[in-house]
């Protein structure tokens, strides 16, 4: 169940805390209530953040010596950092992600998609197909991304194929063969980063000279470029694939986005709530404590079900504007909440926005595949026709 959260019968009932062991034996305590989700992320002195990028499947030797080959280290800097030094870290990225920034960007972003939109139609008129991941969802945060970040000069494909190689390394259920491949790909794109950080600019060039300053490790701007490398896009990625898809089974709402009764972010915050780019994620327990009344051994891993979640706040259908659908956990809570959350709206915006039309006539020819993943869905299509 820890890898498919999101094929779990919404039917179903499942306690708020649960114990569950993972398959390699450890034990997780599993936690789906809404509020004690928001009360764990809230209190990061109890609820510690340092294993939110431990591998799920134990890395071997071999494949660590793969990686030490190649330099690979990630010192805390935002989604595992519990130390002094998140919140000047995290600063630094807020202002490279800030809403201003975000928002100049969205011209841009609307012509480039309206341009792939119009392709597509005349595509599927043809009647071609069209995957709207690999042509669409895949590439565009990337973009973004890099309009708004100095990133190092790479071709798509490489940066697409280095962060879903960290997703499955340090977050699905992988075998010793795998994880060595793996651990090559990460660990060669790591490689590049490293050179890049040496003279970049921008985000890159602050968090250089403000880990100097502060005596932090040297990898720290590759450890924050890393995790934004991952969150920043790929995350984005899987939701507008997850999203559109949703879409496509959901008429009243594309007939309200096509008269103009329903708004287009009304849609995107009901599809952050239902289907999250991250449906859970992790904290460890710093001491002994309970949650709803059940025991929490210091250092016990804990899983936060934010899917499940999201969908007691107002159930499974997709309605929305309704009440509660914007109170949903999908960028987390609290002083490590997902500092790129305005940035993943607006992107899903316009794309929800250009898109909708051909939704509205879309037959679906390939849905999205998920594969076993604790936190990512990582979906590999979504190949429509007219």
């Amino acid at each position: 169940m820890l890898f498919r959260t999101w094929d779990f019968d919404e039917d179903r009932d499942f306690p708020a805390v649960a114990e569950v062991a993972d398959h390699v034996g450890v034990t997780h305590t599993v936690v789906s209530s809404h509020a004690l989700v928001k009360r764990v992320l809230a209190d990061p002195a109890t609820f510690l953040p340092g294993n939110a990028l431990d591998a799920m499947t134990p890395i071997p030797v071999s494949a660590l010596r793969i990686l030490i080959r190649y330099g690979f280290r990630l010192p805390p800097t935002l989604a595992n950092n519990g130390m002094p030094s998140h919140p000047g870290i995290r600063a630094i990225t807020a202002r490279a992600l800030h809403p201003e920034r975000v928002e100049a960007v969205r011209p841009w972003l609307t012509d480039l998609v309206r341009d792939r939109v119009a392709g597509f139609t005349k595509r599927l008129e043809s009647g071609e197909s069209v995957d709207l991941y690999a042509e669409l969802a895949a590439d565009v945060p990337l973009l973004v991304l890099s309009r708004l970040v100095e990133l190092p000069e790479a071709a798509v494909d490489a940066v697409k194929d280095f962060s879903r190689a960290a997703l499955e390394l340090f977050w699905a259920p992988v075998d010793e063969p795998r994880q060595r491949a793996l651990a090559d790909e990460v660990g060669r794109f790591h490689a590049v980063l490293r050179k890049f950080v040496k003279d970049a600019g921008g985000l890159v060039g602050e968090l250089r000279d403000h880990a100097a300053a502060k005596g932090l490790p040297k990898d720290t701007p590759i450890g924050a470029l890393f995790f934004l490398l991952v969150a920043g896009q790929e995350t984005t990625s899987q939701f507008l694939t997850l999203l559109m898809h949703r879409l496509t089974r959901e008429r009243r709402v594309l007939d309200g986005l096509g008269d103009g009764s329903i708004a287009v972010d009304d849609v995107v915050e009901e599809g952050l709530r239902l289907t999250p780019p991250i449906p859970t994620w992790r904290r460890i327990a710093g001491q002994d404590t309970t949650l709803d009344g059940h025991a929490i051994p210091k250092g016990r891993s804990i899983v936060l079900w934010l899917a499940r979640a999201g969908a007691q706040l107002a159930g499974p259908s997709f309605v929305p504007g309704q009440p509660g659908s914007r109170k949903h956990l999908a960028f987390g809570a609290g002083a490590h909440r997902c500092v790129g959350a305005q940035l993943s709206r607006m992107e899903s915006a316009v794309i929800v926005g250009e898109t909708f039309p051909l939704l509205r006539k879309a037959t679906v020819v390939r849905a999205p595949w998920c594969p076993d993943n604790l936190s990512f869905r990582m979906p590999d299509a979504f190949t429509i026709s007219f």
